[in-house]
């Protein structure tokens, strides 16, 4: 059985509808608790996931330190790596860009754009060159040279691949119920940001169609798997 290192930074940020493809396809997840900054090594495992978090990856918090350097040695050992968010901000970070404070929020429902490289990589498959999507982030990166931009909204890179490193900004595995979770653990930010919850949760359809869009991503990420 093939094993799934699935490292959770915070505990109401999991895999989502990310976790039943994965088990329905025969894989075993072993979640670790990211903040206890205790990582077994890479080899060993087929794929590592780096889900989000409200942390930042500049405060230079030890365990994400310790994140780094992972997502490092399992690039260097051709490990496929899928990092969320913070995920994908840590896997920037690592692969020698730099995260910064963005311009402005993106919290709830965006359109991103699918590059070229985007189309012949994770999102092969979508047809649509623009698609909808749930965001929650505040941090942005400056992406390193050799890194190919597969999505992008006006504001932001929303997505890359660094080697067997894939980083997406956005939340593709979220269902009704963790973004209600959301909207409460993470109140105090909705409040500060002006925002009115209920144009955060998801219009008719919206879900539905980001849980395709998810299973065509999860489908291409796991052809990396050996």
């Amino acid at each position: 059985m093939k094993k799934i290192l699935c490292i959770q930074n915070i505990s109401c940020e999991t895999l989502g509808v990310l976790e039943n493809m994965f088990r329905s396809d025969g894989f075993a997840i072993e979640n670790v608790d990211g903040q206890a900054g205790e990582f077994p090594k890479t080899l060993g495992y087929s794929a590592i996931i780096v889900l989000g978090g409200p942390m930042a990856v500049y405060d230079n918090l030890p365990y994400l330190q310790k994140e780094q350097e992972l997502i490092k040695d399992a690039i260097k050992n051709n490990i496929p790596v899928f990092g969320i968010c913070l995920g994908s901000q840590l896997i920037a970070q690592a692969t020698g860009g730099k995260v910064h404070k963005g311009a402005k929020k993106e919290i709830g429902w965006h359109d991103v754009s699918i590059s070229p490289a985007g189309k012949d990589d994770v999102f092969f498959g979508i047809k649509q060159q623009n698609m909808r999507v749930f965001q929650w982030h505040g941090d942005t990166y400056d992406l390193p040279s050799n890194a190919a931009v597969l999505a992008y909204s006006d504001l932001y890179p929303q997505a890359f691949r660094v080697g067997s490193a894939v980083g997406i900004q956005f939340h593709l595995e979220v269902n009704d119920s963790l973004i209600k979770d959301w909207i409460k653990e993470y109140d105090s930010e909705v409040k500060s940001e002006k925002m009115d919850s209920r144009n955060i949760l998801p219009k008719a359809g919206d879900v539905d169609q980001l849980t395709e869009k998810c299973q065509t991503v999860y489908r291409n990420f796991t052809k990396m798997i050996k």
